[in-house]
């Protein structure tokens, strides 16, 4: 009885399966790396957003807490706030306090004079006066006026205001930009003016 050897199959992959493998792997590497790019760019961005938001969140509080304590009104524009008021909470006079943009409106200014005693009787003391940069990016937003003035029927008044009294509180409205460029918006605060003096 003869026995013959049967050639053995040998199991591998052939060139093409091997080519496809490798095709829908590169297919998933580059969905994956994607995905994560986009999602990491995108974390990034609201991060980046977040933190203009709070930042501007922290200086309209600081600016309306100085209009807040306003003991009078001196020039009102729409960017542009003069008055007497008290820049810091330990001040014991209040100095005469100068809101305003930069010629290319690319910073937001105050110019803070401090005074010998409280108006009338106070006199200006020019050789002290300082100008502080409050916001060093600005963002002017288009159709958006920094100052807006209310009075007590809760009516915006356009400046030049004949009567700075008929004034009862201040809007401060502040452009945050966005990841995205067409989505810019405008913070707003509304401040009453509620130490103002009616008879300097």
């Amino acid at each position: 009885m003869s026995c013959h050897n049967r050639p053995s199959k040998q199991k591998g992959f052939t060139l093409v399966e091997l080519l496809v493998v490798i095709v829908l792997i590169s297919v998933m590497v580059a969905g994956m790396f994607t995905f994560f790019k986009t999602s990491l760019f995108g974390y990034l961005d609201l991060q980046k957003t977040a933190s203009n938001f709070t930042g501007l969140a922290q200086q309209s509080q600081r600016i309306g807490n100085v209009i807040r304590g306003a003991t009078s009104i001196i020039d009102a524009q729409d960017n542009t706030l003069e008055m007497y008021s008290y820049f810091y909470p330990t001040d014991t006079y209040v100095s005469k306090i100068k809101y305003y943009l930069s010629p290319d409106s690319s910073k937001l200014l105050a110019d803070v004079t401090p005074m010998s005693a409280n108006p009338p009787i106070g006199a200006e003391i020019t050789a002290s006066k300082k100008t502080y940069t409050i916001i060093g990016s600005f963002k002017q937003m288009s159709g958006v006026k920094l100052f807006q003035y209310v009075n007590s029927a809760n009516a915006v008044l356009t400046p030049p205001i004949s009567d700075l009294y008929t004034v009862k509180s201040v809007r401060i409205n502040l452009g945050a930009s966005t990841a995205s460029t067409t989505s810019n918006q405008v913070m707003t605060l509304e401040v009453n003016l509620r130490n103002r003096k009616t008879n300097l």
